[in-house]
């Protein structure tokens, strides 16, 4: 674990973190493109990409609790693997959670001069940039406790969509009957446009799973974190099939697939809508925009902690190194600027820069995914061998379902290169992971001579 940091976060910030973890902007707003190409069979797309999901949250949090570290799985891989591996994941994952800041603070603005016509949108994304820097810079409590906050009104607005959604299906809620399953076999059936829709469904799907490695981050700041990434590891398999299936089940009963306000409102407003539950796009926006900055929240702390363990092991510039608080402020405010100075590379440069940037994280999180998967096979067998008492959590039927998730990101990141609109993504980050993949050996080589030339001097 990296010397320094303070064990602010409590079982409860923890568990809401894990909680609330899995419910992002993506889910309220981006899955309404996916039941758009999918129909009906987005609920098979979100259970395959969950099931790669909990694979690598088991691997990942077997190795967390056997080595709780705010790096993660940047730690985890260059015990595994070579420094190298820890340089490019770390610094992969560190890049994606920056511009993730970045287009989460646009969102977020957009929805602030939908209600404050006449504002500036840069102005609400300085506030929000300021406001977040401000708590982490504090103290990691204050993340926990914001992020508490946020978890617990996404949680509930989750399941009172839930509730309300099963009560249409049943027909007892007031102006409402019973659809059955008319809406999952019509209009084309189960599978409307056939397997290349599911892939399109099941890419859609992916991706919006990304952010629930942050919680393993957080864990190494807990007072237990052992125990709190076991606990919220083994919960993850019921809140993937909870929030998000179960979601998808309820909208593509309730809504035809291919009702236009799917995409153009998004999948939740168009249910509430469709069920008469008044005010619906208003409520819906303000839980996006509680989603939308308990993940400005969530990436400003992950990005400053992955920074943070990167330079304490020299894998990153000295002077963000600097910690005499317990909080790693320098690394904060890096996080910060790198994330605002994206901001306005979309408005310099929308279309070019701003874009390169979006296509650069497009994958990155598959990437990450990866490293976490080759770096628990080995890790597996040294701790087997040397550590067997540190085994608290295991990773189901190892190796043969680790094998079998590398397999499933190694197919995904086959179809992004299928599919010609994701890859563009595809190459770019691809070319990012070579680019710190090269850099990384490159410094290992060097770091590895210096000791040798130490000792000739000497």
């Amino acid at each position: 674990m990296e010397r320094g940091l303070r064990h602010g976060l409590k079982q409860r910030h923890l568990s809401m973190i894990a909680l609330g973890g899995v419910i992002g902007a993506g889910l309220f707003v981006g899955s309404g493109a996916g039941i758009a190409a999918a129909g009906p069979s987005i609920v098979v797309a979100y259970a395959l990409s969950g099931l790669l999901v909990m694979l690598v949250m088991r691997m990942l949090g077997e190795m967390s609790a056997a080595n709780p570290a705010s790096g993660s799985f940047s730690v985890h891989a260059e015990r595994a693997l070579g420094p190298w591996a820890g340089f490019t994941a770390g610094w992969m994952f560190w890049l994606l959670l920056c511009v993730a800041l970045a287009a989460e603070g646009i969102g977020a603005a957009g929805i602030m001069t939908s209600w404050f016509p006449g504002t500036p949108s840069w102005l609400w994304v300085g506030l929000f940039m300021a406001l977040f820097c401000g708590s982490n810079l504090a103290a990691v409590a204050n993340f926990g406790e914001f992020e508490f906050w946020f978890a617990t009104l996404k949680v509930a607005a989750i399941t009172l969509f839930l509730v309300l959604g099963v009560l249409a299906i049943a027909g007892v809620l007031p102006g409402t009957s019973a659809p059955g399953a008319a809406n999952i076999t019509g209009s084309g059936g189960f599978l409307p446009k056939g397997g290349g829709g599911l892939i399109v469904g099941l890419l859609a799907s992916v991706f919006a799973y990304g952010g629930l490695e942050t919680v393993t981050i957080a864990a190494a700041e807990s007072q237990d974190p052992v125990k709190s990434v076991g606990r919220a590891v083994r919960t993850a398999m019921w809140r993937i099939a909870v929030f998000y299936v179960g979601s998808m089940l309820v909208i593509v009963t309730l809504i035809p697939w291919n009702d236009p306000a799917l995409v153009k409102h998004g999948p939740y407003v168009a249910v509430l809508d469709h069920i008469g539950i008044p005010a619906a796009g208003q409520v819906m926006n303000a839980v996006i925009l509680v989603a939308l900055l308990s993940a400005m929240n969530a990436n400003t702390y992950g990005a400053s902690r992955m920074a943070y363990s990167l330079v304490s092991r020299n894998q990153g510039p000295r002077w963000l190194r600097r910690n005499p608080t317990g909080v790693p402020r320098l690394a904060v405010l890096a996080s910060c600027a790198f994330g605002f100075f994206a901001v306005l590379l979309s408005y310099w440069w929308p279309d070019t820069v701003f874009t390169w940037l979006l296509n650069m994280v497009g994958a990155a999180v598959l990437v990450v995914w990866a490293f976490i998967a080759l770096a628990q096979l080995r890790m597996r067998r040294l701790l087997e061998r040397d550590e067997p008492e540190k085994l608290v959590v295991r990773m189901w039927a190892y190796p043969y379902l680790t094998w079998l998730a590398l397999a499933g990101i190694v197919a995904v990141l086959a179809l992004m290169a299928w599919k010609p609109d994701t890859r563009v993504q595809l190459y770019f980050t691809g070319g990012a992971a070579v680019a710190l993949a090269v850099t990384g050996l490159l410094r290992q080589r060097l770091a590895s001579r210096r000791p040798a030339a130490e000792q000739l001097a000497g």
